[in-house]
């Protein structure tokens, strides 16, 4: 769903499906048609020098020597705990070559096979040249958006007015798309897959070019204008008038259609209910069914509730006897003397009491 003042970026539908895929996953490569188009990428002599000593040293670190091993260590000494996400980044096919050429060599020349180990070694050398020159073109993304520069519209390209506008078609259009009715096929799936992207960047270019003309009509600065210009200006205001209203009944008829598509999925869900209806009659029956057992089930549980509340009310009585029967325990005065009697008499043992 889209923000509530910004809309997404738009993408002309005529856009190949892998460079439309590398643009929506690097937004920040994208520049607004308003603005000027990226530049394509320049080599200067200091580039081009670096990397041909950087390429030979690199392509050498990890083709012929034990480079990948040495980079495991390196990490391992800064105590790394992602050290096999941080090689798999590279690929499992530079990982595996990084670490199985070294030893294969050292294998060979164990094995007296020296030539066979320096034409590894100069194979692993060339693929790791070759992949790093891969790696230096210009990445997909930054060469779509510079060579699609103007198929795309950003929110840069919209003033507040065609900013409101496209958020309304952009809501229409996500809530056909994203409706059950949609998903479940019972509207035209491909008529809206195709069509509706089409309808969406119509109504964005033709909103980013009123965005354009109202921005040139500021620039010309019409309150220091003579009357007589400003006539001559009108018939163009009233055209721009005119396609915004335009764009407006476009834009009523998709929220209609997205009506619509609610209506459908109301019926679609009470569709769903209407078939589940024997099964859960069944499961109703049977909860009716099971509530005579209940009731003998709550007639059983209130007997022996009675029965527990007269065992308590027996231990009560018993306990109540017991405690008026028990004998006190006298207990004699600590200022009271004992009147006749042996001076080396051994009191009794509280215990015993």
């Amino acid at each position: 769903m889209n923000d509530e003042s910004r809309p997404r970026p738009v993408f002309d539908p005529g856009i190949p499906a892998a460079d439309r895929a590398a643009l929506t996953a690097a937004p920040e490569r994208l520049v607004a048609a308003s603005l000027p188009a990226p530049r394509p990428p320049s080599l200067t002599a200091a580039t081009v020098v670096a990397r041909m000593l950087w390429i030979p040293a690199f392509a050498f670190f990890y083709g012929v020597l034990p480079g990948g091993w040495l980079r495991v260590f390196f990490l391992a000494s800064l105590d790394q705990d992602d050290l096999v996400g941080g090689a798999v980044r590279w690929g499992r096919l530079p990982v595996l070559a990084m670490m199985l050429t070294p030893a294969l060599q050292v294998l060979l020349l164990l094995l007296g096979q020296s030539d066979a180990a320096v034409a590894l070694a100069g194979v692993s050398f060339a693929g790791w040249v070759a992949g790093a020159l891969r790696h230096l073109r210009e990445p997909a993304a930054a060469r779509a958006a510079r060579e699609h520069h103007g198929r795309y519209l950003l929110p840069a390209d919209f003033d507040r007015p065609a900013t409101r506008l496209l958020i309304r078609a952009q809501r229409a259009v996500d809530a056909v798309l994203g409706s059950r009715s949609h998903g479940a096929g019972l509207l035209d799936a491909v008529g809206n897959t195709v069509v509706l992207p089409r309808q969406e960047w119509a109504i964005a270019a033709t909103l980013a070019e009123h965005t354009r003309l109202r921005r040139e009509r500021r620039a010309q600065q019409p309150e220091r204008l003579s009357p007589r210009v400003r006539a001559l200006l009108e018939p163009q205001d009233r055209a721009l008038e005119l396609s915004a209203r335009s764009v407006a009944v476009r834009i009523e008829a998709l929220e209609a259609y997205a009506r619509r598509a609610g209506d459908a999925d109301d019926a679609y869900h009470e569709s769903r209910v209407l078939q589940g209806l024997q099964d859960q009659n069944a499961r109703y029956r049977e909860l009716l069914a099971g509530t005579v057992g209940d009731e003998l089930a709550g007639a059983e549980i209130l007997g022996m509730s009675e029965d527990a509340h007269r065992t308590e009310r027996a231990l009560r009585e018993r306990t109540t006897d017991a405690l008026n029967t028990a004998p006190g325990l006298a207990v004699p005065d600590d200022t009271a003397r004992p009147a006749k009697g042996p001076a080396n008499v051994t009191p009794p043992d509280e215990k015993a009491l």
